[in-house]
């Protein structure tokens, strides 16, 4: 048994590392967002604030005016749903007013959800 504890210590403390990595990296992904997107709590630019987006519903930030199709999208911002709009806003939102293209590059979407995960 403690091989078997001392091995999930180490998984743990590896895992908690990978996602400082991922999350350092992110926040040089954001600089993609910093035009439209403010990561301060209220404080909204062309687009809504980051902060606290992950685990909320899409097109629930107050004092936004979110498209139609954004708000009956019935998504929240998981990590699946973050990479699938991050990659291409349009193809998983029609309808939307998000003027990006997408972030082709996976690991840049990954390392950026990780910091967005980070804004709670």
């Amino acid at each position: 048994m403690p091989y078997l504890r001392s091995l999930f210590v180490l998984l743990t403390l590896f895992s908690h590392a990978v996602f400082a990595q991922d999350a350092t990296l992110g926040k040089e992904k954001y600089q993609d967002c910093v035009s439209c997107h403010s990561i301060k709590p209220g404080e909204n630019l062309l687009g809504p604030s980051l902060f606290g987006v992950y685990g909320r519903k899409a097109g629930a930030v107050e004092g936004y005016r979110y498209s139609n199709a954004l708000k009956k999208s019935g998504i929240t911002w998981n990590e699946d749903s973050l990479n699938r709009y991050i990659a291409d806003p349009q193809g998983l939102i029609p309808g939307g007013r998000m003027p990006y293209s997408g972030m082709p590059d996976a690991q840049g979407r990954k390392a950026l959800i990780a910091y967005l995960m980070t804004l709670q």
